[in-house]
Formats: C-alpha cells, sequence, structure tokens
C-alpha cells in the first residue's frame, strides 16, 4: 500500500467514524435500540443500533470512487465501491485468477461498527467503533499481516486512536506507550476469561486488579495506552473486533500472541477467532503465559541421564551430553545399565573406530560426535533409575525408552527426551538440536506439558500405563468376547481380537493404527477401541477420564494378555474384571516449543514413522 493508497484509505476510515458516530448518537441510552432484528453474520444477535451503524459503513464504501472488500459484524463479507454492493466470500474471492485488473478492490475494510453494544444500548461510556485496513493480497488468503492501518474511537469519550504499520501509533495525535510494569501483582488485568478455567482463576488472583468493560477492541488500546497492563480472552476474540487493535497495541510497543506465546497471524475472515493475551511487555507477558500453561518453571539443578544401550550411538551421545551439563555446574546421574556401557566403551581399544563408524553413518550429525570427553567416572555417577532424585531426566531413544523410564523413575519427575529411536513420538528434541534446547532449558526457557496416565487394576495387582493398555487372546487367531462397561453402565459387548484402553498420548500409537481417532493430549479423555471386531456397529468410543471403565472376559476357557506399554503384562480368566482408571500422578515432559502435538502428527505419522534419510 504506496502513500497515496493510505491517504484514501485513512480519509475513507475518517468519514466513516464521524458519520457513524452521528449516526447512533440519537439511539444511545435508548432500551428499544437494543431491539434484536436478527442473527448477524458471526452468528450472533444483531440490534437496532447495529444495523443503523452498519449501514453508514457500507453506504460510504458502496459510494466511494476505489472498490474495497468489506467485513463486518452483521452483514458479512462484501465486495463494495463505484456504485455497486456484492455479497463474497472473502477467502474465495482472494483466491480468483479471472479478474481483470479494473475489478480489484484495493482495500479489505475490516470494521466492528459498534463495540461494546450492550454498553451503548446502556448509556455505559465504553463502546466505539474498530476499523482496520487491509492489503489485497494475490493468489492467497488475507491474513492479520497484511493489516496495515487501524483505527478505534470511543464514542463515549471521544479518545481515538490509530496506528500505521512501522510508523507508530497515537491517541488523539500524540504517541503513546504502555505501562511499565513488570509485577503481576501490581498488574492491571483486562478481559474474558471461561467458566471452570483454574490456570485463569490462578491469573486473576495473582492480579492487583482486574478490569471486564465489555468491549476487547478498547481494553486493548487501553493496554497499549498505559491504563491496563494486560488483557486476555479466552472465550477466543473474532479476527474482525482484534484486527485494528492488534496493530495499535504492537505499533505502540506491546505484545500480543495466542495463549501459548505463539504469533497471531489468523486469516482475515467474518468466521475466525483466536484466544489471545496481550500485555505491555515481554516480560510481564511471560509471566502470563506461564500461568495459562501451568508452566511454573523451575531451575534444573540435578539431571539424570537414561538411554537405549543396544547401539553405539545414543551410548556415545550419552557420553557428550553428561560432558556438557557437568561443564554447565550441574549435577549429573546415569542409570547404572548406561554407566556400565559408557565405563565398558571408555576401556573398548576399538572406541576410534566406532566413533568412526558413527560419524560415517550418520554424517548430518558427525560434528556432534567429535571432543567427546570420556575422561570421567561414570560409576560414580552411577544410580538405579528408581532412586533418582532429580529436576529433570533426560532420555536418549524412542518412544519405547521413554516409556520405560517414566514407567520406572519417580512420579512427575519432567523428562526430556531426545529422539534416538524410529518415530520418536513423545520425544521433543532431535539429535541436532540437543544443545540448543539443552541451552534453553537450563537458562529456564521451557514450559512443562501434562499428560495423564492410566491405572490398571486386575485382582490385587496395580499397574500403570502412560500410553495404552492392550488385551487380546494368548492364542493366535482367537477371538475373544468383552464386555466393557463404562460407570458401570454396559456400552458394548463385542467379540474381537482384542481390546485397547488408550490415553490421548496413545491415540497415536497402536490405537492410530486400530482405527482410533488422534486426540490431542488436553482433552481429557480415554479411549475404548475393539481390535478386527466381528461387529458392523462396534467403534471406537472416547469416555471422560473421570469416569472407571472395566472389561471382563465372557466366554468360559477362554484367557487373555494385558499388557501395558509394551512393557508389562499380566493373564486375566473368564469373569475376571480389568478396571481403568485416571492416575492421581501425571507424566510432565519438558518441552522447548509450544508446537509440538500438530506439529509432531504431520512430521512423523505423514511417512508411516519411517525416517526418509536413516543418516539424520
Amino acid at each position: 500500500m504506496d502513500a497515496q493508497d493510505k491517504k484514501i484509505a485513512t480519509d475513507l476510515s475518517y468519514e466513516i467514524i464521524k458519520e457513524v458516530s452521528r449516526a447512533i448518537r440519537p439511539y444511545v441510552g435508548k432500551p428499544e435500540s437494543g431491539e434484536k432484528v436478527k442473527m448477524g453474520a458471526d452468528g450472533t444477535p444483531t440490534s437496532f443500533i447495529d444495523i443503523v451503524a452498519e449501514e453508514k459503513v457500507v453506504n460510504i464504501l458502496k459510494n466511494a470512487p476505489v472498490l474495497s472488500y468489506l467485513v463486518s459484524e452483521e452483514i458479512g463479507e462484501l465486495k463494495l465501491g463505484k456504485g455497486t454492493q456484492k455479497s463474497i466470500t472473502l477467502t474465495h474471492e482472494l483466491r480468483r485468477d479471472d479478474l481483470e485488473e479494473e475489478e480489484i478492490p484495493k482495500f479489505i475494510f475490516l470494521v466492528d461498527p459498534i463495540d461494546g453494544t450492550s454498553n451503548a444500548i446502556k448509556e455505559i461510556p465504553a463502546y466505539g467503533i474498530s476499523m482496520a485496513v487491509a492489503n489485497v493480497p494475490r493468489g492467497r488468503v488475507a491474513t492479520l499481516d497484511d493489516v496495515e492501518l487501524g483505527f478505534i474511537s470511543n464514542f463515549a469519550n471521544g479518545n481515538f486512536f490509530e496506528a500505521e504499520k512501522g510508523k507508530g501509533c497515537w491517541l488523539n495525535n500524540e504517541a503513546v506507550k504502555p505501562s511499565t510494569n513488570i509485577n503481576i501483582s501490581n498488574m492491571t488485568l483486562g478481559g474474558f476469561t471461561k467458566s471452570g478455567t483454574s490456570d485463569a482463576s490462578k491469573l486473576v488472583d495473582n492480579a492487583r486488579r482486574m478490569r471486564v468493560l465489555g468491549s476487547v477492541v478498547l481494553e486493548l488500546s487501553y493496554v497499549a495506552s498505559g491504563r491496563y497492563d494486560a488483557f486476555i480472552d479466552l472465550r477466543g476474540s473474532r479476527i474482525l473486533d482484534i484486527s485494528a487493535s492488534k496493530l495499535i497495541l504492537e505499533e505502540a510497543g506491546g505484545i500480543i500472541t495466542d495463549r501459548y506465546g505463539e504469533k497471531l497471524n489468523s486469516k482475515l475472515s467474518i468466521h475466525e477467532k483466536a484466544v489471545i493475551v496481550a500485555a505491555n511487555n515481554e516480560i510481564l507477558h511471560k509471566q502470563i503465559i506461564d500461568i495459562l500453561t501451568d508452566n511454573q518453571t523451575d531451575f534444573i539443578g540435578k539431571i539424570g541421564i537414561v538411554s537405549r544401550i543396544d547401539q553405539d550411538r545414543p551410548i556415545l551421545f550419552a557420553a557428550k551430553i553428561i560432558d556438557y551439563l557437568l561443564t554447565n555446574g550441574r549435577e549429573v546421574v546415569v542409570e547404572k545399565r548406561l554407566a556400565k556401557k559408557l565405563q565398558d566403551m571408555k576401556k573398548n581399544p576399538k572406541l576410534d573406530k566406532i566413533l568412526e563408524k558413527t560419524k560415517k553413518d550418520y554424517p548430518n550429525t558427525a560434528e556432534l560426535f567429535d571432543d567427546i570427553n570420556f575422561n570421567i567416572d561414570f560409576r560414580q555417577l552411577s544410580k538405579g533409575i528408581y532412586d533418582f532424585n532429580c529436576d529433570m531426566i533426560v532420555v536418549l531413544g524412542g518412544d519405547g525408552t521413554l516409556l520405560r523410564a517414566q514407567s520406572k523413575m519417580k512420579p512427575e519427575t519432567p523428562l526430556l527426551g531426545i529422539n534416538m529411536g524410529t518415530v520418536g513420538f513423545l520425544t521433543d528434541i532431535e539429535v541436532e538440536d540437543t544443545f540448543d534446547a539443552l541451552n534453553d532449558v537450563l537458562k529456564g526457557n521451557y514450559y512443562k506439558e501434562k499428560r495423564t496416565k492410566l491405572v490398571v487394576s486386575h485382582e490385587n495387582h496395580h499397574y500403570s500405563a502412560m500410553n495404552e493398555v492392550v488385551i487380546m487372546t494368548n492364542k493366535p487367531a482367537k477371538m475373544l468376547h468383552f464386555q466393557i462397561k463404562v460407570d458401570g453402565e454396559i456400552i458394548e459387548e463385542v467379540r474381537a481380537d482384542g481390546i485397547i484402553v488408550s490415553t490421548p498420548s496413545g491415540s497415536t500409537a497402536y490405537a492410530m493404527s486400530a482405527g482410533g481417532p488422534i486426540v490431542d493430549p488436553k482433552v481429557g479423555g480415554f479411549i475404548i477401541i475393539p481390535i478386527c471386531p466381528y461387529k458392523l456397529g462396534a467403534r471406537p468410543f472416547i469416555v471422560s477420564d473421570n469416569s472407571e471403565i472395566a472389561v471382563k472376559l465372557l466366554k468360559k476357557g477362554k484367557s487373555a494378555v494385558f499388557v501395558m506399554d509394551g512393557q508389562i503384562n499380566d493373564e486375566a480368566e473368564y469373569e475376571e474384571e480389568i478396571k481403568f482408571k485416571k492416575s492421581e500422578k501425571d507424566v510432565y515432559f519438558i518441552r522447548t516449543s509450544t508446537k509440538y502435538f500438530y506439529k509432531k502428527v504431520k512430521d512423523k505419522l505423514s511417512e508411516g514413522g519411517v525416517q526418509k534419510n536413516n543418516w539424520c
């Protein structure tokens, strides 16, 4: 958008704001203005006063000398200008390649004609208009990154915010800056939470004061101008509402992201929403994100090391990591089996050849195996994994190694997985990124991801599983007859090769291969999946993780084997029940990126879990 186009867009915006202000003035404070006349394009009720305001917006852009796209709360998405008006779907329109040059609009206007409609009807002085102007991209959808201009006017008190991308933000023609507060206990917080959100309650409890004015647009601008220190909307704000205020806040020097601290770059559409977390500066913002993600990071001082020991490469890499952690002043303990392998390897006369072969087999990471220090007494560092008392355990291997480690260690010790297996879905770090990740973790730049576990009860025995429990026949090619109950209610009786009871973590493992859904680990549920059922109607169930699941064998003379995470197994006989409940103890993973789960689904499962290049 060049300077001339910006002037055209700014002049149109000024005219719209002035005319809407005039048009709604007679209706402010009048109960009849709140009469619901229809449902808006965004699915929310439209009041009479909203229609009055939006008609002004549409008429001005319709009669403008240039073509524009309009995204507005009540009427939806239009193409306007030069006396014409046409309903469109913006995302489809922008991908069209059959438009002549003169048919392509200059601007995308995103307008909420009245944000805080209820306040206007009741004459509470917190209502106004929000306008953003974005570039029109060619051949792709428009996103928040395309917004170039932002305007917000508080009709109740006349305050007028405007911003230009890369140039700054002004309130009533004077540059504004956010507050400098970095202390949550002194924070003025605005926003909307969701019922039952304990992390949000913790955030509110920590704040000095909480404000809820009923206008996302104005409250975000208050963060930009220092009236608020932070603002959250955990319900999800419409992109329409935040497109102008996001630019205003960022140009003032504030920060706005999703609840995980990731950049907002949603597409521009009447239907788009985003959970938002805004703050005056990065220090306060990070504290808010940490509370919302339950990430009260601790100093990592003592670190345990566990590794697969059936290959030379992970053993060698374990030595490199141990040396790195000791050099960085951390206390290290090493699993006994690994410590013995390291001691044997340091005495091996063929150590140089083993190193040379490892580098040759994995050339992309060869430099990581330079300068490995074997001048360490690994025996002095060794302990049984049951006796680890650590702030974190580093696990080198695949998912099997990680599952074995978590089943034996003290509950709720966080794990950092380095992928040296086949798939490594649960591991966070690839080999080549190890030391960058460890550097971040040692500096406290990490968060803890919580995963649910199952407690499995059979007779007087109790086991735990993080991924899944598989119940199957101990005789190949034989089916079993199962009864499945949830909270005492029979939900299915089925003949099948077996039954899988899976946590969300296990939904990407055997459960997925058996036809179950992929479930986000944040979902509070368990999955019950019959394996090859002899019944058309037998389908997977997702049940609450507050429920108790019971599986019983119904056919006399048959027995079954049940296996927890591929590690532990037991047998059940006819009429015996196997019960499943959520464990009181969770599993915690150290994560260095918030884009863990869906990125893993895309990267790891698209190729069936097989690396394209075995040297990576």
